[in-house]
């Protein structure tokens, strides 16, 4: 054999295994690849819309002579990294409610589940470590990812779902008018991952998970409330049928209590039975109305037609009853309609700052399933250049809440 011949077999035969074909390692390659983008698609999806969002905030904050910084920890962000410092007692006597004023109690309207998590992750390196703000956001974008995926998950069990509504779905999540609250110190992260998996819990009926996450999500914000209706229902029914089913009465009976538990600690904390709602009400003007505040803010906002923030506000707030009335007809699944419902009436029916609408909307995120369903669809270039240009409205949207207007979200 010639030389050339004996080397040639020789490298062929340290390059490829026994009995393994080139083309078979070729496409165990390609395999492992295709999973490991399958895998990490909803956490991708999710951070580069985010990213967009920041590279757009930093753009206007920079036209706007405003701290990026700054933007990200503002207004609420400064309440919850006060709390996370130094507990309720150690809020500085600068943070004062919406009236200016300022009681002993003033910390207490602001949920402990954030600040708390804030706190412990920031302790992880010890003193001088990466600090409360770094903690802050890293918490926040973190539980963003975390709500990815679940919302990956719900776009499979919904009835007509897939694969690619839960990817679509992910994408409207992250690219919602004011997402850019999912990159702030702010709490809606934290409970909108708490709350997916929540959700997730029930429709594939496992209850203790149901309850655990519907239990700590509310003791990060009171739309805590919206979870335990939906908990509470299905779970009910579940032991009606099946008395003797112990994880649907351990979830049903652990999913109040962390909402309970704070209202009532507020309660004793202030002397007062509704302590946290009279907090709400005597600080920020927030209580339950009806919906007539939110009707008068709309007609007298479309009526002056000069603030872009209200104005998109007030569509923001029709577009999400017609996606509530579409999720009705659709029969999209019991649970995720009445916790989109419940979202949208503890939001509108309350008065206080209007201004705050679209961000409290942002729980709402089952709101966007027809929208989903509806993408799912259509050519995959059709739904890519949608999501693309809703992502880049949504992006200055939020950059503009920030840092144009000039009052809070």
């Amino acid at each position: 054999m010639p030389a050339t011949d004996v080397t040639r077999t020789e490298a062929d035969e340290t390059s490829v295994p026994d009995g393994v074909p080139v083309e078979s390692s070729d496409r165990e390659h390609a395999w492992t690849v295709r999973r490991a983008v399958a895998l990490l698609a909803p956490a991708l999806i999710f951070l580069g819309i985010r990213e967009l969002g920041l590279l757009v905030l930093t753009w206007m904050a920079s036209r706007n002579h405003h701290s990026v910084s700054d933007a990200l920890r503002s207004w609420d962000g400064q309440w919850f990294l006060a709390i996370a410092d130094g507990g309720y007692a150690g809020v500085p006597d600068g943070l004062v409610d919406a009236y200016g004023q300022r009681g002993a109690e003033t910390p207490l309207a602001f949920f402990p589940g954030y600040p708390v998590i804030v706190r412990w992750f920031a302790a992880i390196d010890g003193p001088g470590g990466i600090g409360l703000v770094t903690s802050a956001l890293t918490v926040t974008i973190v539980s963003g990812v975390v709500c990815s995926y679940a919302l990956a998950r719900l776009g499979k069990h919904i009835r007509g779902g897939s694969r690619r509504t839960g990817l679509i779905l992910v994408a409207l999540f992250a690219a919602s008018p004011m997402s850019v609250v999912l990159a702030m110190a702010y709490s809606e992260a934290v409970f909108c991952a708490l709350a997916a998996w929540a959700l997730v819990g029930v429709l594939e009926k496992r209850w203790l998970l149901a309850g655990v996450c519907c239990a700590l999500a509310g003791l990060v914000r009171s739309t805590g409330a919206a979870l335990v209706l939906v908990v509470g229902l299905a779970t009910l029914l579940v032991v009606i049928r099946n008395p003797r089913s112990w994880r649907a009465w351990v979830g049903g009976v652990v999913a109040p209590l962390g909402l309970i538990g704070y209202l009532a600690w507020v309660g004793m904390r202030t002397g007062e039975w509704n302590g946290w709602f009279a907090l709400q009400e005597r600080g920020w003007g927030t209580g339950f109305d009806g919906g007539a505040a939110t009707l008068r803010f709309s007609l007298d906002a479309l009526a002056d037609a000069r603030s872009v923030l209200e104005v998109t506000t007030v569509g923001l707030i029709v577009v999400a009853l017609i996606l509530l009335v579409i999720m009705i007809v659709r029969k999209v699944e019991w649970p995720l309609v009445v916790y989109s419902a419940a979202v949208l009436a503890m939001d509108l029916t309350s008065n206080g700052l209007m201004n705050s609408k679209a961000r409290l909307m942002v729980p709402a995120f089952t709101l966007l399933i027809p929208v989903a369903l509806a993408l799912a669809k259509r050519r995959v270039s059709t739904f890519v250049v949608a999501l693309c240009a809703l992502a880049v409205v949504s992006s200055w949207f939020g950059a503009y809440a920030l840092t144009s207007w000039g009052y809070a979200i």
